[in-house]
């Protein structure tokens, strides 16, 4: 592919020649921290978005991301020299530079005042940076693509920085943008953000992974390179002629997020070396399967068919892990050129193709970055999720991103529907959350699930492909109880929405009633499924109303207090309602107080 310095000496009148002779100027006399002159590095962030087949606008934006705000030239400039959509481009990467990403934890420990504020100030700065993210996303793709390659050649020279940046900068890339870059379906750039991140974040850990498995890559790579003949002469003895033959290399920081999960057990690592086989035609993706499996066994609940059902992020790729030649395990991806494109680049492919089916690509209609915005579901849910809840994020920033970390930027699941549709879901949602995610009727009306058809609990937590089905009552009420366990903001906010609808019913029709009497009820509990529906059940049988219900845990973290304030101080009514709560399992003691 040509360079930058190639395009420019080619077509020096073009776009992308002007924007680097501009950026050459304005930078000129500038470097970074590691002595080197600093239009390199707009340089490498435009050279990246040309290996994605970005176009030539966001390629020039690139080149001048750093001008508006590290060379003083104002934007009108760049607008007047470059035209409305660069400046456009600019000006979002420009205010997505603006807030420093801090990391609450990351923030340094204070002794005395201040220490709380300070701490405060971080996530306040954080959620205003995602804030800007979010708009950047639903405005144009570009402005996010831009800042992916900015980021990318940053981590790659992050050494040259003080240690304390070091560790600010990859905890907020392997936070947000490998996360982002995941979700746009950038698979290759995110593992690489990820693995850039790591020996900053863990460098104990990412020292004893490079002696533990340097052996173990070795010899997978040897044994893989001996058997890769053989597989394709199989292939072609049926008639398939891959495109390609892949060996890859499970990434670092990867593989010991997996091995985490297996007590460090190198050997239990089945895809630590992989081979993806890339054909033509989709019908050659599952004869390839077929040929393999016919050869070599396959091991039991390791196929995934990512075709027939993709992704969230769109992936589509056939997995399976077979018995090999000397009894060794074997991990196949197979894919088509184009899935595989897709699987790379993710939505910045959009242009790659283009380019492809368009020899005079820079002459034609380049896909828009606001439509392709407008297009990915999950992007306009996004927004819609921030809008919702601007309020909180301003008044308890904390929670905003912890929500945010979780419901959009964490790992994910599918769950699907009878019908067939595919729910995106955080890892550990339950059905209660899939429930809420569909509608806020179908959550607050839930009774059951079924999940591959088996009746399950709600606090169950879904694995990705589980069919879930939702059983619904009309006019049920959530439970507070579900609380405990929604792993999602969405089904978290609206279960408290229903709660404080049903207190505030019922302080009206008791405020409407002859009686204003009431009672605190204090209840000493163990913590048990089903427990606030236990208790609200024994109280609803005596025809008294709940005006508040309180939790609290006790000393030791182990029971739980639970204040409920009834519309009765009836001696009699309150003395049976005891009586019915001692009888609850869970219940330790009951006491009471008129108010």
């Amino acid at each position: 592919m040509e360079t930058i310095k190639d395009i420019a000496k080619k077509d020096p009148g073009g776009l992308i020649a002007r924007a680097y002779a501009f950026a050459e100027r304005a930078h000129k006399g500038q470097a970074r921290k590691s002595g080197e002159p600093y239009i390199n590095h707009p340089v490498a962030a435009a050279e990246i978005l040309r290996e994605w087949h970005l176009d030539d606008a966001t390629v020039a934006a690139a080149l001048l991301h750093d001008t508006v705000e590290d060379t003083g030239v104002p934007l009108e400039t760049i607008r007047k020299e470059f035209g409305d959509e660069v400046a456009f481009l600019v000006d979002g990467v420009t205010k997505l530079g603006h807030v420093k990403y801090r990391g609450v934890n990351g923030v340094p420990a204070t002794t005395g005042e201040g220490g709380g504020g300070r701490a405060a100030m971080a996530a306040a700065h954080k959620a205003e940076n995602l804030r800007k993210m979010i708009l950047a996303l639903s405005e144009d793709l570009r402005v996010v693509f831009i800042k992916l390659a900015d980021r990318l050649h940053n981590m790659q020279t992050l050494g040259a920085l003080p240690p304390a940046k070091q560790r600010r900068i990859a905890l907020e890339t392997d936070e947000i943008y490998a996360p982002l870059a995941y979700r746009l379906g950038m698979h290759n750039l995110s593992g690489e953000l990820q693995d850039l991140a790591f020996p900053f974040l863990y460098p104990q850990e990412y020292r004893w992974l490079l002696s533990s498995s340097k052996e173990h890559y070795e010899e997978r790579m040897n044994y893989l390179e001996t058997v890769r003949p053989k597989v394709e002469a199989l292939l072609v003895a049926h008639g398939i002629h891959p495109r390609e033959l892949e060996i890859r290399a499970k990434r670092y920081s990867s593989l010991y997020k997996k091995m985490l999960r297996h007590d460090m057990d190198m050997g239990r690592i089945y895809d630590l070396v992989a081979m993806r086989v890339i054909v033509d035609t989709l019908p050659e993706c599952y004869a390839a399967l077929g040929v393999i499996h016919e050869t070599y066994p396959p091991l039991p609940r390791r196929i995934k068919d990512y075709i027939a059902m993709p992704k969230p992020n769109a992936y589509r790729s056939l997995h399976t892990t077979v018995i090999g030649p000397e009894g060794k395990t074997i991990e196949f991806q197979i894919r088509t050129r184009a899935m595989h494109d897709e699987n790379e680049y993710g939505v910045a492919a959009h242009w790659l193709y283009k380019e492809r089916t368009n020899p005079l690509a820079n002459g034609g209609a380049a896909p828009s970055g606001q439509k392709l915005a407008a297009e990915l579901k999950w992007v306009q849910q996004l927004k819609h999720w921030q809008e919702q809840f601007s309020g909180q994020s301003a008044s308890d920033p904390e929670e905003f991103l912890r929500a945010m970390k979780i419901d959009f930027f964490q790992d994910r699941i599918f769950a699907v529907t009878p019908r067939g549709d595919v729910i995106d879901l955080p890892l550990g949602s339950t059905p209660v959350d899939f429930a809420y995610h569909i509608h806020s009727e179908v959550g607050n009306a839930t009774v059951g699930a079924r999940v591959n058809g088996a009746v399950v609990p709600l606090d169950r937590a879904l694995k990705s492909g589980d069919v879930v089905e939702i059983v619904t009552q009309k006019g049920k009420k959530p439970s507070e109880d579900w609380l405990r366990f929604v792993k999602t903001a969405m089904a978290r906010d609206h279960i408290r929405l229903a709660m404080r609808r049903k207190a505030s019913a019922i302080r009206a029709a008791a405020a409407g009633s002859k009686s204003l009497a009431r009672t605190e009820l204090k209840l000493t509990v163990e913590d048990r499924v089903g427990l606030i529906k236990d208790i609200s059940g024994a109280i609803a049988q005596s025809r008294v109303g709940i005006l508040s219900f309180h939790a609290e845990t006790a000393k030791g973290g182990v029971l739980h207090v639970n204040k409920v304030e009834i519309n009765t101080n009836d001696a009699k009514k309150v003395e049976r309602i005891l009586a019915k709560l001692k009888g609850i399992k869970g219940v330790k003691d009951v006491g009471s107080r008129a108010i």
